[in-house]
């Protein structure tokens, strides 16, 4: 069976234990048991070992984890870590100073994911519906099912983007029972961003005391003149919740940190369901690394350099990708996802899951120079190359 990705950017499994269990398959798809032969369960070192083996592009992770800075301060950051009341560098500070805010304007999490799960336990009382498109960050819908709540997902135009029409006929057409609505821009899986006019549109569309979530977790990445931030919303005291996340450009999914940028009033409401289990270590990372332009621009045009050479080679090869803003991109194999995932398993390479309904579109995210050029060689060796498609540039 395919493997089953369900860790996610913001679903973090903590312990060795817990994570070498669900990385229990080795490349040829086998079990711990039948892989390691001499024992009948492999020890700690044998589980890292399998476990680095494998290319991991499946979780849109920065493979170049943190930064030397952010290691330092780190490192410093230790001598706190037997504290409760601990200085963290004023991350909080920091990041409304990054976005020209207050910091009653930041909520801090651990990890976007608790942002996300935050806002449906505030705005999805009684159960409220989520208005959103499918497919794109399944969590926050996963999460309205879970708290007996619900959500209103719509199908996508025909060019994989987000129908902000229909968002705001749904919205309005069912308002009463609406408690926020869902933009994740840009969106995963398909990696395209909404403009900055759409973005206008589904505000100035909807119900002004709507509440509406734009998940901006791959900003960072996005080279479309046409898109923006939607931070200056929040300025503007819109009802606005913009989620932001330390995990993808700056290397932090195993340290878990996170924040949202919204109205004051909506940070005091939110707050009451927070959690805020953010470590010393973290949040100290987190600081220095916004203090690091120089680096964060140098991961930025190595991820988008690496984007293009690879989604270059599969249109050549003859298969159509989805222009992607992201670290991460989506090509059309023709094939269920969850069939060619076991193939590429079995090749010492973990791809994205399964995102119905586009069940032959596969994710990829960017790797290593290394991964990527494993990637190819094992789609080569899966699929054969046909003719061109005429893809439109990446």
């Amino acid at each position: 069976m395919y493997l089953k990705q369900s860790v996610s950017r913001r679903r973090f499994m903590g312990g060795a234990a817990t994570a070498l269990g669900y990385f229990g398959l080795k490349p040829g798809g086998n079990l711990w048991a039948e892989n390691l032969r001499a024992s009948s369960s492999p020890t700690i070192q044998e589980a890292l070992a399998e476990y680095d083996a494998f290319a991991k592009i499946s979780f849109n992770e920065n493979p170049d984890g943190p930064s030397p800075k952010m290691m330092d301060a780190m490192n410093m950051a230790f001598k706190y870590s037997m504290r409760y009341g601990y200085p963290d560098g004023n991350i909080q500070g920091k990041i409304a100073e990054h976005h020209g805010v207050s910091p009653d304007n930041i909520l801090m999490g651990a990890g976007s994911g608790e942002i996300l799960e935050v806002v449906g336990l505030t705005y999805l009382e009684a159960g409220k519906k989520v208005v959103g498109v499918e497919p794109s960050y399944a969590q926050v819908y996963e999460h309205a099912s879970g708290i007996k709540a619900d959500a209103i997902k719509l199908p996508l135009n025909e060019d994989y983007s987000q129908n902000i029409p229909a968002m705001i006929r749904a919205t309005n057409q069912n308002y009463r029972d609406v408690g926020f609505v869902y933009m994740c821009n840009p969106n995963n899986p398909t990696g395209l961003t909404e403009s900055a006019r759409e973005i206008r549109q589904l505000l100035d569309g909807i119900p002004e005391d709507m509440p509406v979530l734009i998940d901006e977790a791959y900003h960072h990445f996005v080279d479309h003149p046409d898109y923006a931030t939607s931070v200056p919303y929040v300025l503007e005291g819109r009802k606005v919740i913009i989620a932001r996340t330390f995990s993808k450009i700056y290397g932090m999914a195993g340290l878990r940190l996170g924040y949202a940028v919204a109205p004051a009033e909506m940070v005091r409401e939110m707050d009451a369901y927070a959690v805020s289990s953010i470590s010393a270590l973290a949040k100290w990372g987190g600081v220095a690394a916004l203090e690091d332009k120089e680096e964060e621009r140098r991961r930025r045009e190595n991820t988008l350099a690496l984007r293009r050479k690879t989604t270059a080679e599969l249109r050549a090869y003859g298969y159509d990708v989805i222009p992607s803003e992201t670290n991460f991109f989506m090509v059309h194999t023709g094939r269920p996802v969850e069939e060619v995932g076991a193939e590429f398993r079995r090749r010492g390479v973990l791809v994205g899951r399964p995102f119905p309904p586009m069940l032959e579109h596969l994710r990829v995210s960017v790797g290593t120079e290394e991964e990527m050029v494993r990637f190819m060689t094992a789609f080569r060796e899966i699929f054969p190359s046909i003719a061109a498609v005429g893809a439109s540039g990446d």
